[in-house]
C-alpha cells in the first residue's frame, strides 16, 4: 500500500473505533473522539455530509486561488501583508476540508478546474485595479462563503446537533474567519471600488458575478441562500 493510502487507511480505522482524532483549526488543534458524539461513518447522514464538505472543499479551494492571483499582482504593495494574511487562513481552511474529504471518503466536485482557473483569473483581474479592487472581491466572495456555512449550519442544526458537534465547531470556526476578512475588506476601500464601477463597470466585474454565481450555484441544490450572514445561527 502507497504511502497516502496507508496514512488514509489509518484515518478511517481511528474514525470507525472512535479513537482521538487532532482537528487541526487555525493557530491551534482541537483533540475529539467522534464516538463521544455519534459521529462515524455508519450513523451520520451521510448525504448531508458529503454535500457540506464538498461544497465546503470547493469554495475554499476557489478563495486560495482568488488569494494567490491578488499576491502575484499586489504582493510587494502595502496591503500585500493584508492579503497574505488571509491567505494563509485559507490554506488552512482548505487543508482540513482535505483531511475530511478523506476521512469522509468524499468526491471533489466537478467545477475545480473551474475553480483552478478562474479563482487564480479572478484574483489577479481585481487586483490590476488596485487594493480597492481586490478588498471588494474578498468581501463579495466571503460573504458568499459565509453564506453557506449558516445554511449548513442550520442543516445539522435541525438534524442532531450533538451528533455534528465537532463538524459544527470546524465550520463555525471557518465561518467567524471568513466574516474577519469580509470585515477587512470593507476597512481597506472595498467600498469605494463598489461606487466607482456603479458608475463605470469595471472589466472584473462579469468574472466577481460569475464566481459568486458559481459559488451559489455548487450549494443551491443542498442549501437555501439566507439573509446577511451575521444574522445567521450559530
Amino acid at each position: 500500500m502507497s504511502y497516502p493510502g496507508a496514512t488514509a487507511a489509518r484515518s478511517l480505522r481511528r474514525l470507525r473505533v472512535g479513537g482521538p482524532r487532532p482537528l487541526s483549526a487555525y493557530g491551534r488543534k482541537i483533540s475529539v473522539r467522534f464516538c463521544s458524539s455519534g459521529m462515524t461513518l455508519d450513523n451520520i447522514n451521510r448525504a448531508a455530509v458529503d454535500r457540506i464538505i464538498r461544497v465546503d472543499h470547493a469554495g475554499e479551494y476557489g478563495a486560495n486561488r482568488i488569494y494567490a492571483g491578488q499576491m502575484a499582482v499586489l504582493g510587494r504593495t502595502s496591503v500585500g501583508p493584508v492579503i497574505q494574511k488571509m491567505w494563509d487562513q485559507e490554506k488552512d481552511h482548505l487543508k482540513k476540508f482535505n483531511e475530511l474529504m478523506v476521512a469522509f471518503r468524499v468526491r471533489p466536485t466537478v467545477l475545480m478546474p473551474f475553480w483552478n482557473v478562474m479563482g487564480f483569473a479572478l484574483g489577479a483581474g481585481t487586483a490590476l485595479l488596485g487594493k480597492a479592487g481586490a478588498m471588494a472581491c474578498t468581501v463579495a466572495v466571503e460573504e458568499s462563503i459565509a453564506h453557506h456555512y449558516n445554511n449548513q449550519i442550520r442543516t445539522l442544526m435541525e438534524e442532531e446537533p450533538e451528533k455534528y458537534q465537532e463538524l459544527l465547531q470546524v465550520i463555525r470556526k471557518f465561518r467567524d474567519e471568513e466574516l474577519e476578512h469580509h470585515d477587512i475588506g470593507l476597512e481597506h476601500d472595498a467600498e469605494l471600488i463598489s461606487l466607482l464601477t456603479q458608475r463605470s463597470p469595471s472589466p472584473a466585474r462579469p468574472g466577481l458575478c460569475l464566481t459568486t454565481e458559481a459559488l451559489t450555484f455548487q450549494g443551491k441544490c443542498d442549501f437555501k441562500i439566507g439573509h446577511h450572514p451575521k444574522m445567521m445561527p450559530g
